[in-house]
């Protein structure tokens, strides 16, 4: 015998209330760049050649032929780019640190941090 067609038992859920749609953050552009890595140095350095003898290699294939010179470099050959990598990192560093000072110190304006206390 079939069963009869009853209620469900089931409760349904409560209906959701939406969140407010909060956006992206927008980005400062004053805000300093990042360090560059040794390997983004000699990409920049090696990418028109690679390109000049692969006219034909797409973007995707350039970055690989990239990566597998890049493996293929002894740390003697290396060296020249992460010295340049250092470099930049001491500059980034430098400029983040000058950014924050330079935020912190137009923050909030009202003038009550005491923080020599």
């Amino acid at each position: 015998m079939p069963k009869e067609a009853t209620k469900s038992s089931r409760r349904k859920a409560a209906p959701k209330e939406k969140a407010p749609a909060r956006g992206k953050a927008k980005k400062d552009k004053n805000a300093p760049k990042r360090a560059l890595s040794a390997y983004m140095f000699f990409s920049q350095d090696w990418r028109e050649r690679v390109k000049a003898e692969n006219p034909d290699a797409s973007f995707g294939e350039i970055g690989k032929l990239l990566g597998t010179k890049w493996k293929e470099l002894d740390d003697e050959e290396k060296k020249p780019y992460a010295e340049q990598a250092a470099r930049d990192k001491e500059r980034a560093e430098q400029e983040k640190k000058d950014y924050d000072n330079k935020t912190r110190d137009s923050g909030s304006g009202d003038g009550d941090e005491d923080d020599d206390e």
